[in-house]
């Protein structure tokens, strides 16, 4: 990671080395910290129906199993269709936040493919 062209030239001209990683280190791995974050709210929300059952909590994921069981699929449909949402929702801001982290993803009005 100290090889890597960014910090070497941030290096070379005249940045100290914990400015430099701060600068540019810690930007380009908090990319991957926040996609990895994002997957795995995700995953715990999905999850999180499997922990209510185990422990007998009251919330979204009994409430999904218990309409399951009684095949009420209105219930079933619309629990479903919330955790998408909130799963779309998760993955909507990580993509947010990293465009918003690494300038190489912005969009200039130029190629867009508008005429000036």
């Amino acid at each position: 990671m100290l090889a890597d062209d960014h910090l070497r030239t941030a290096r070379a001209i005249g940045w100290r080395l914990w400015p430099a990683l701060i600068r540019h280190g810690l930007r380009n791995a908090s990319i991957s910290l926040v996609t990895v974050v994002g997957l795995q709210l995700s995953t715990m929300l999905v999850g999180a129906i499997v922990v209510e059952q185990v422990f007998v909590i009251p919330g979204l994921g009994s409430y999904l199993l218990d309409a399951v069981s009684l095949r009420d699929l209105v219930v079933v449909a619309d629990v479903v269709m919330v955790l998408v949402a909130l799963v779309l929702l998760i993955n909507f801001l990580v993509d947010a936040l990293v465009i918003l982290i690494d300038p190489r993803l912005r969009v200039s009005s130029g190629e867009r493919g508008e005429e000036s």
